[in-house]
């Protein structure tokens, strides 16, 4: 469940592998719809469907607002930008993220179902942060598809220095929101 980091073609890369108890196609509901990233995904996610309903267009303009103001070094963080990149429902879904490239790839598996998640971004230095961060939200997304409720809240620290840890120090520069 914990999280892995990798160089690929030449980009950091952070990858989590969840074995899921859902089918793929209520995982990728879960993924894919609004209310459902609501649950779980750390900002609103806007522009998913196109004028004619279509959800994640390739080439689609994506936003993502935060729910409440974040702050880093005193300075309000700017709602994040994307673009959807690759569609294939109900299987791969992946977008530009504030420069990184998400990438969620369901693969059936028995009753359930495999997501592969990888976030691949430039600086080094997040690797621990967004590892403590993903890994909380994937917490958040098993817990949603689940019916449960989420895992207790203040767990993100501990995560981060499990993360810094396992990843080494040049994993651990980059600085941290105000209320992460």
């Amino acid at each position: 469940m914990n999280g892995t980091f990798m160089t690929v073609a030449g980009r950091p890369t952070l990858r989590f592998e969840r074995r899921l108890r859902h089918p793929v196609e209520k995982v990728w509901r879960a993924v894919t719809e609004p209310a459902e990233l609501e649950h779980w995904f750390p900002q609103r996610v806007e522009g998913v469907t196109s004028a004619d309903g279509t959800p994640f267009v390739p080439g689609g303009k994506l936003r993502f607002p935060f729910r409440e103001a974040k702050e880093l070094d005193g300075e309000v963080i700017p709602d994040f930008a994307g673009e959807v990149l690759d569609v294939e429902p109900p299987r791969l879904l992946s977008f530009t993220w504030a420069g990184d490239v998400l990438r969620f790839e369901l693969i059936p598996d028995g009753d359930g179902c495999l997501l592969v998640f990888t976030d691949t971004f430039t600086e080094r230095g997040k690797a621990a942060r967004d590892g403590a961060g993903w890994h909380v939200c994937l917490d958040g997304l098993e817990a949603s598809l689940d019916g449960t409720a989420p895992p207790e809240a203040g767990r993100w620290p501990g995560l981060y220095e499990n993360y810094a840890v396992a990843f080494g120090p040049e994993a651990a520069t980059a600085p941290i929101p105000k209320d992460a």
